[in-house]
């Protein structure tokens, strides 16, 4: 069993137990989180949704992200992936949620966002939301893969310290 199998596998034990449905709000993953967890069967017992939203606009349409937002901070920041992680929640019945936007390359980067820079949100319904900038290091896909790791492990956090 791989380690992102463990940590579905735990994710699922917990968000069962809590009776917590969970959305993910996808960009630079494409999916990849949501892919994991409906891999394991079961799933459909807490795992209520995923957006993937590699648009500006799709964000903004399905999360409802302020249009504002890409421009005064861009795509891959911390008020885009805070404002997409609320909106899957509000969109959605889940109680808890992840965002994932980043650069995961080759091209893309730039001095201020380099390649491996990715942002991510984890929101529990009625908690602050938590961020976290993450600068994984490796092709696209290591970036990626990297991104589907601590995304899990940070919605296995918000379980362990939220209650319903």
């Amino acid at each position: 069993m791989t380690e992102i199998n463990q940590l579905v596998e735990t994710l699922a034990q917990l968000a069962l137990n809590k009776q917590i449905r969970v959305a993910t709000a996808e960009s630079c993953t494409g999916g990849w989180v949501a892919q994991e967890i409906t891999a394991l069967a079961g799933s459909s017992g807490w795992f209520e949704c995923g957006f993937v939203t590699y648009s500006n606009e799709a964000k903004t349409r399905m999360l409802g992200v302020p249009e504002e937002l890409f421009i005064s901070d861009g795509a891959v920041s911390e008020p885009v992936v805070t404002a997409m992680a609320e909106g899957a929640v509000h969109n959605s019945r889940a109680v808890l949620s992840v965002s994932i936007s980043g650069v995961a390359g080759p091209g893309g980067g730039t001095p201020q966002k380099p390649v491996g820079t990715v942002w991510m949100a984890w929101y529990f319904e009625g908690a602050e939301v938590e961020t976290r900038c993450f600068h994984f290091v490796g092709d696209r896909n290591s970036v990626r893969l990297s991104a589907v790791r601590e995304a899990l492990k940070g919605l296995i956090k918000q379980l362990n310290k939220n209650t319903v």
